[in-house]
């Protein structure tokens, strides 16, 4: 099998066909998620040329695309917003928790991204500081960084809330911290009962205030008692919320994050092959358990390109937010207030110099920096360096 495949071969080998065979079943968003990873890292884009300051050794990189969709941009994305969030992190546990929705709500939330995927987070933020406010269980203020993810390891459509929650929080008179157990932060059962009271109450709302689109085989969805039929299974689900045990200090918080933060539907490193028959990749089965639970798909390429297409977000939807002692303009000083109750001193000011890091490999030949020596337009080729003057030696006598 061929290593080093990636997610735009296969969009630059089979995505014009597929264009054209969906051509006015793509919307604008997506088409332009094709474009933009078709493209990345190609001369499209425009580049520069890297010179070794030790051995002259040049080397052509072309530029990005940024794309929060693309498999090969989110690496320097997540190092950057990981940068940011290390000020941030307290000398405490961290929870990891998870919010996911049934099959029949994902169902309306695949038709009405922008509006359910909100109602997730505001749902499951709002779930989990009323918990934790309550006296009878924390009793406190706690700061939320949650992530929305839109998947299945296997790429299909499955809507869930990551979150990652200091254990502790501020007392409402904001006279001490209150830490939670050591591997227990909130009971999970009582989370899934509120998250499912919250959800279902809004989306009813939304739906009964005309908010919520329906098409193809859903439109029927449109007349209250079919919407409300749709959701009865819902009702009587248990809603499945999951919490992990703490973290082994700030470190392993931030190398967690660096793996849900900035993620997509698919990486470049599970694609194993791809031909005109199909497209192979592992994925996770999480119904087995141990060495089971890694497993070999393989998918048309049509097919594959579509379970790809449905992750993307609506145009300036944000995946990643900040609820609670974590929110806005607040933070800062939420963050010193709980940095005093819990006698630790404020972490160190960081420099413009230490933002800015030199992330470009070294020379293949000798180790050494590169630099930037010349920059080019999208469309344009480096120039060619320039011929050496061959020197010809006379044969020695």
């Amino acid at each position: 099998m061929y290593a080093g495949l990636e997610v735009a071969d296969i969009f630059r080998t089979v995505g014009p066909a597929y264009r054209e065979a969906h051509a006015g079943h793509l919307s604008l968003a997506q088409l332009k998620v094709m474009s933009a990873i078709e493209h990345c890292r190609t001369a499209a884009l425009g580049g520069h040329v890297e010179g070794c300051e030790d051995c002259g050794h040049l080397r052509i990189a072309y530029n990005s695309c940024r794309n929060r969709h693309c498999p090969k941009c989110q690496g320097a994305a997540a190092r950057s917003w990981l940068a940011e969030r290390e000020a941030d992190l307290l000398p405490v546990g961290y929870f990891h928790v998870v919010f996911t929705v049934p099959v029949e709500v994902a169902e309306v939330a695949f038709q009405n991204k922008a509006l359910v995927y909100d109602l997730l987070f505001r749902a499951a933020s709002e779930t989990m500081m009323t918990i934790a406010a309550d006296p009878r269980h924390l009793g406190a203020r706690i700061g939320i960084t949650a992530v929305l993810h839109t998947w299945g390891s296997a790429m299909t459509h499955h809507p869930h809330i990551h979150m990652i929650v200091p254990g502790g929080g501020i007392a409402r008179d904001s006279s001490r911290w209150i830490a939670s157990r050591p591997a227990f932060l909130l009971p999970v059962r009582v989370l899934g009962k509120l998250f499912r009271r919250q959800f279902l109450t809004r989306l009813n709302q939304f739906h009964d205030a005309g908010k919520l689109s329906f098409f193809g085989s859903m439109k029927h969805l449109t007349e209250r008692h079919a919407f409300r039929r749709h959701l009865k299974p819902a009702r009587s689900k248990r809603w499945v919320v999951y919490a992990k045990p703490p973290f082994a200090g700030p470190a392993a918080v931030l190398a967690y994050l660096s793996r849900y933060t900035h993620r997509v539907a698919i990486s470049n490193r599970r694609i194993l092959a791809f031909d005109e028959t199909g497209v192979t990749f592992r994925f996770k089965d999480y119904r087995r358990n141990g060495l089971e639970r890694q497993c070999i798909m393989t998918l048309a390429p049509y097919e594959f390109i579509r379970r790809f297409l449905l992750h993307v977000l609506p145009r300036g939807f944000h995946r990643i937010r900040h609820y609670g002692l974590l929110a806005g303009s607040a933070r800062q000083a939420n963050l010193a207030l709980a940095r005093a109750l819990l006698q630790v001193a404020p972490p160190p000011e960081r420099s413009h110099a230490d933002d800015v890091q030199d992330l470009r490999p070294p020379c293949p030949c000798c180790g050494g920096r590169m630099h930037v020596i010349e920059t080019f337009e999208r469309w344009q080729r480096a120039r060619a360096p320039p011929m050496r003057t061959l020197q010809i030696r006379e044969p020695c006598p």
